[in-house]
């Protein structure tokens, strides 16, 4: 069976979410990546996976659900770590972030099928990516890719299909960064936890 593999940052005040201030304050930023996590590891719950693993830089806290292993990330470049993480699947694997609380069960299934695809993309629209299935994860695949730039996410695709891999790509999804992107996301989800606290957070701040 295929893991699924979600790597994220404990959602401490001043450590997560940075660039949603100054509109919101360090800990309403926190409140917001908490709230993103929270929709991503229900999204994972509800998708069918052999394992679930969460891959985390910080404590982990009494809100993850059970059924998820907590593993810590390793020291490193982004990249070193998403190497790191997708070694401890031991086989087929999708790796998602924390950013994406829209995401559903039937795309983290999607991005689990490997039965026409060696590899599966999801692009973000700041052009990076959201999401990487591996059918064979390789370190090779993901080091040395400049991370958190604008052309992350080219690079990675292009990692893929020079390696001979058949491609397939998921819907690009929105990744919450900005203000903008919060309420973009917000507003595309509605039924979300993250919408609920955004709402309630925009309240307060009017």
């Amino acid at each position: 069976m295929s893991t699924l593999l979600v790597i994220a940052k404990a959602p401490v005040p001043g450590r997560v979410k940075t660039r949603l201030t100054p509109q919101f304050t360090p800990q309403q930023a926190a409140c917001l990546a908490r709230a993103a996590l929270e929709d991503t590891l229900a999204a994972v719950m509800a998708t069918p996976a052999g394992r679930r693993v969460l891959v985390l830089d910080g404590e982990p806290e009494p809100w993850i659900p059970a059924g998820i292993e907590v593993v810590p990330q390793c020291a490193g470049g982004l990249d070193v770590r998403l190497a790191a993480a997708f070694a401890l699947a031991g086989g087929p694997a999708l790796l998602i972030g924390m950013d994406t609380p829209q995401v559903t069960p039937g795309l983290l299934a999607l991005g689990l099928d490997f039965a026409e695809a060696d590899a599966w993309f999801g692009p973000a629209d700041d052009g990076g990516f959201w999401a990487l299935g591996l059918a064979e994860p390789d370190p090779a695949l993901l080091l040395g890719v400049p991370m958190s730039v604008a052309h992350t996410g080219q690079v990675q695709r292009r990692r893929l299909t020079g390696a001979g891999l058949a491609v397939r790509d998921l819907p690009e999804l929105c990744d919450v960064d900005t203000p903008a992107d919060a309420a973009r996301v917000a507003a595309t989800a509605p039924r979300t936890r993250f919408a609920a606290r955004y709402s309630g957070l925009c309240a307060v701040t009017r």
